[in-house]
């Protein structure tokens, strides 16, 4: 038994004090005055410290590790965890001393002595606190060095939704590493499906709701599965093991319809098959073939490309993607795209090129036939997946897959003219799973859709007012034709917006270019035509424009899917001219839409806007003229010199003087236009009734721009709260708003008349066909009288 006597101040001795009276004659002792030497304490170990002590000195090791991994600015610490490591065999030699004389205390209490434990049992509390406080700093650097190192501490009950899928251990490292918390819900009804039960699946969701990793996932756990398999079966029987997972060969072929959704397949395929050695190889045209016969070289598993590139290259012999009797998944992305008229005929070939289809040539059966390396095992369980965001199958679809009758029909025929055909064709078995999970409506809940009514004139004049007063957030501007796609990028950047450019003329290298600008613009404007509708994964995109309606409905809905992807939101904003009525009416139509919100308009900014647009209308008149004559020039010689002419100038001085004249004022004029809207694009863009008298002419400054949105909004909740209800406070100043929030802030939504749209349309065309027929008219009655006229004077 061990105690102290209590110190003595001014020779008298006193064995009962509180600890309020010990503070006041000592005062207060810090945790560094107190040596474990003089009082003999021992510092009692944590219920963490005992549980680590009984898993044995491997932790011990595994920590120590840990620690010199840390580095030399960690060294300090690390020592005194391993002292700390290194007394716990003496630490618990004294805890079992203690807890003996501590006992013989309880039965023998003395004066003084409970007050002396109680302080004894205080100090060792603190400083085990300050050792536990050293302790969870070093855990925290070790934790701080594994995520460094690529090995994330994760906590797995949150991903208790992925487990519940039974996807293989390495895919589920992938999904800790990507973060996916929960699955998205297509992909909760395909992987059981496809991966555990082997089914052919057609999946329709919409746009964003992770449609790649549905089929991804169940290719990558099969794969696994059977290597595994394999990998038993090695000492037994080597031929089963080539059977059931033969390696060398391609296992997967993905085909998607544009370049840019081939290469982000790839990317995401990469990324979820990190733990694992499989090799993921996009084969997209618009590059170099030399570079990509070399990665096909190599021998990947899964292959991701687009129609032309691939056909071109089995077409030539090349041997890894010609081998497709070991194939075990063949998918079809984006499959609505892939049955349009005129296109993909490329797709048919490689199609019939497949194993077991109906369309496959007696040629290649028999090259198929004299491969050593043919499996029917392979073909029979062959999967195959067709993903769209919009799927059209008829009732009886099943009834026809176990009949047949969709393989006498279409096998003669050369188009792929519905998704059914096309799914018969590529070999989709009769008890295939389909999965439609597309809302009525089919957009996504997340999506704010408008429209804006405006003539044809005033659509780059609604266009410039949006994307400089709703400009905040990644925008994508979609155009129909190429030509008006040209035509809104040289406008745009006229006025001094920098705008990225995207459609399918363009070589794929400066596509790429103007992806990564785009992506890395948090304000960026993207001009693009309807290959940038599909698939292209963009999480910042805030705002889509339909600068001109698309033809089909599909299109509208992969439009508009770059935008409110995942759990974002997102707006949808439709420029619809007088020519455009029919088909907007009939695009409503088909998505059952009575009312639609109208963009709201603060028209005091219009006559500003017309005053830059109609400039910058002038300035790109006059240089599209000068290139378009430069254009002309070089053509001529280029032609010239490949012929062998020499070109001679035969002008005049006078013709010469002229158009130097013409030159001349066209640079002046094209000056004095440039100066003049610089001098309007230097200042912010201003209602009409906007004073520039004041401090705040030039312009609200930020802070006082938010210092007033917020006491706008404070005064509308309080008017909701009192029942006066009254119009929002507009903010005008340099800070632009979001046309999702100019949309919230807005009215009701407007019920549309679609008979009177269409109406409406049908008699401007009426009105264009008599206008027409007037002119028919009079050019027939001209022609008549000069032929009358010159019979006349022959006669």
């Amino acid at each position: 038994m061990f105690h102290h006597s209590p110190p003595v101040v001014g020779g008298a001795s006193s064995n009962h004090l509180s600890f309020s009276d010990t503070d006041d004659i000592f005062g207060f002792v810090s945790l560094e005055e107190i040596d474990e030497s003089v009082y003999n304490l021992a510092i009692p170990e944590s219920r963490e410290d005992n549980v680590k002590e009984k898993s044995g000195t491997s932790h011990k090791a595994k920590t120590r590790k840990r620690v010199d991994t840390i580095g030399a600015e960690c060294d300090d610490v690390g020592i005194e965890v391993d002292k700390v490591l290194e007394q716990g065999s003496v630490k618990e030699k004294k805890n079992k001393k203690k807890r003996r004389k501590t006992k013989q205390v309880q039965t023998q209490p003395k004066d003084g002595d409970v007050e002396i434990e109680a302080d004894k049992e205080m100090e060792e509390g603190y400083v085990n606190q300050k050792k536990k406080r050293k302790l969870k700093q070093v855990q925290t650097q070790v934790t701080e060095t594994n995520t460094e190192d690529g090995e994330q501490l994760v906590d797995e009950n949150e991903f208790n939704a992925w487990h519940e899928l039974r996807l293989h251990p390495d895919l589920m490292k992938a999904i800790y590493k990507l973060g996916f918390k929960q699955p998205t819900p297509i992909q909760k009804a395909c992987i059981p499906a496809a991966a555990h039960q082997g089914k052919d699946v057609i999946g329709a969701a919409e746009t964003g709701s992770g449609k790649t990793l549905a089929f991804g996932f169940p290719i990558l756990q099969r794969l696994l599965d059977e290597r595994e398999k394999g990998e038993k079966l090695m000492s037994e029987d080597a031929e089963a093991v080539e059977i059931l997972a033969p390696r060398g060969f391609i296992r997967a072929l993905i085909i998607t319809p544009t370049r840019e959704l081939a290469l982000q397949v790839t990317d995401h395929l990469k990324a979820a098959a990190t733990s694992t050695n499989f090799r993921v190889v996009a084969i997209v045209g618009g590059m170099s073939t030399e570079k990509q016969e070399r990665l096909l070289k190599e021998r990947p598993e899964i292959v991701v490309g687009t129609p032309g590139r691939l056909w071109e290259l089995m077409s030539g012999g090349e041997k890894h993607l010609v081998e497709l009797h070991s194939l075990s998944f063949f998918v079809l992305d984006e499959a609505d795209r892939m049955i349009e008229n005129g296109h993909f005929q490329e797709l048919r070939s490689i199609i019939d090129l497949l194993p077991g289809t109906s369309g496959v040539t007696e040629k290649h059966f028999q090259d198929v036939q004299n491969c050593t390396t043919i499996s029917n095992f392979q073909r029979k369980k062959r999967q195959t997946f067709v993903f769209s965001a919009t799927i059209a199958l008829s009732r009886d679809f099943r009834k026809k897959l176990k009949r047949g009758s969709l393989k006498s029909k279409h096998s003669a025929t050369d188009g792929l003219s519905s998704l059914e055909a096309l799914s018969e064709r590529a070999g989709m078995k009769p008890d295939a799973a389909v999965f439609d999970l597309t809302s009525e409506s089919i957009m996504t809940s997340n999506l704010e859709e408008s429209f804006l009514e405006c003539s044809e004139e005033d659509k780059d004049a609604y266009l410039y007012y949006i994307l400089c007063v709703h400009g905040q957030g990644q925008t994508i501007v979609f155009c129909s034709s190429i030509t008006a796609l040209r035509h809104v990028a040289a406008l745009l950047r006229t006025l001094n917006i920098s705008v990225c450019v995207l459609h399918g003329e363009m070589q794929q290298r400066a596509r790429l270019k103007a992806l990564d600008r785009f992506r890395e613009n948090k304000n960026g404007i993207l001009v693009a035509s309807d290959g940038a509708a599909r698939g292209l994964d963009i999480p910042g995109v805030r705002t889509v424009i339909h600068y001109q309606l698309p033809h089909a409905a599909e299109v509208y809905v992969h439009r508009s899917g770059r935008t409110a992807r995942g759990n974002t939101d997102g707006c949808s904003l439709l420029l619809v001219s007088s020519n455009e009525r029919s088909k907007f009416a009939s695009l409503c139509k088909s998505f059952g839409k009575d009312t639609l919100q109208r963009f709201p308009i603060v028209n005091s900014y219009m006559p500003e806007v017309r005053k830059r647009l109609s400039l910058a209308c002038q300035i790109d008149k006059i240089s599209r003229r000068d290139s378009k004559e430069k254009a002309n020039k070089s053509w001529f010689k280029r032609n010239a010199e490949s012929i062998g002419l020499d070109v001679e100038d035969n002008d005049s001085e006078e013709e010469r003087v002229n158009k130097c004249r013409q030159k001349k004022t066209s640079s002046l004029q094209m000056k004095k236009l440039q100066q003049e809207l610089n001098t309007l694009l230097s200042r912010p863009l201003q209602p009409k009734s906007f004073s520039h008298r004041f401090l705040a002419g030039a312009g609200v400054s930020p802070l006082l721009q938010h210092q007033l949105e917020a006491l706008a909004q404070q005064k509308c909740i309080n008017d909701k709260s009192s029942g006066n209800i009254k119009k929002n406070v507009v903010v005008i100043g340099q800070d632009c708003v979001e046309p999702l929030q100019a949309l919230r802030r807005a009215g009701p939504e407007v019920r549309l008349d679609l008979n009177a749209l269409a109406e409406k349309q049908q008699d401007m065309e009426k009105l264009r066909r008599k206008r027409k027929d007037a002119k028919k008219r009079q050019k027939e009655q001209k022609r008549q009288e000069k032929k009358r006229r010159k019979e006349a004077i022959g006669s």
